[in-house]
Formats: C-alpha cells, sequence, structure tokens
C-alpha cells in the first residue's frame, strides 16, 4: 500500500484523516478553502489558516481504470478506479481517491459498471487514515 509524502503543510490533513475526519486549510481571512496545503492563501495572499472540517460528501467529478496497473505492487486488484471528488461544500476543491464498497476494502470491490460521473460520494478512511470514497445510499 502506499502511504503519503507528508510535508510540513500537509502534515496536519493526514492528522485529521488519521482520526477519520476530513479537513482542508482554509484562509483564516477570506475564508477560502485550499487544496493542496500552502503556506499563503491564493487568493488573498494571506499567511493565516485554519483546518475546517468538512461534510465529506462529493460528488465524482472524473475517473480512470488504469489498464495495466500504474504500480506493479497494484497488479492484483486491475483493473481498479482512481476517481476525481469534488467536495460539497468545498466545490472548487477536487481529492483523489478511490471508490470502494467500504473503508478499507479492495480497490477492485466495485465494479466499474457503477462509477458514474457525477455520482454522490461519502468519505471513509482506511485503518491506516487514507481517505477513500464509499457511493452514498439513497
Amino acid at each position: 500500500m502506499l502511504t503519503p509524502v507528508v510535508d510540513i503543510d500537509g502534515a496536519p490533513f493526514w492528522e485529521y484523516a488519521a482520526r477519520g475526519e476530513l479537513r482542508v486549510q482554509t484562509c483564516a481571512d477570506c475564508g477560502e478553502p485550499r487544496f493542496p496545503p500552502r503556506p499563503c492563501c491564493p487568493h488573498c495572499r494571506s499567511f493565516a489558516h485554519e483546518w475546517r472540517p468538512l461534510s465529506g460528501r462529493g460528488r465524482i467529478w472524473s475517473y480512470v481504470l488504469p489498464h495495466p496497473p500504474l504500480l506493479p505492487d497494484y497488479a492484483e486488484q486491475a483493473p481498479y478506479n482512481v476517481i476525481l471528488v469534488e467536495l460539497a461544500n468545498a466545490p472548487r476543491i477536487r481529492l483523489v481517491g478511490n471508490l470502494v464498497s467500504e473503508a478499507g476494502a479492495r480497490l477492485d470491490s466495485v465494479p466499474a459498471d457503477r462509477i458514474r460521473i457525477g455520482a454522490r460520494v461519502q468519505a471513509v478512511f482506511t485503518p491506516q487514515g487514507l481517505p477513500q470514497w464509499v457511493l452514498e445510499r439513497p
């Protein structure tokens, strides 16, 4: 399993994720959420920031099914999905992850024919604190 490369700006994201929380860095002056995290707000140039919780809800904005797998360690799970999720309460932010049947499930646990652009998803977290996505239940 891949592990994230954690830098000083992004460390809080991963600390919250390890607790099962989806939070994004937000400018403390203009209120603009930003991802990836960075020292300075690209909108107002402020260095003040805070980590605001999000609902974890979003919609699939795009997806791919890598063939053959891009990483040899994932060959056993191919074809698997990689989705780009537009967050519901921060629509300018899109996060990459995998659509799975439940937290910690294999990357191929959701059949490709169930993945749709615009489908509503909810963030879940692996035991190691990696964000994944599940389809919202109606």
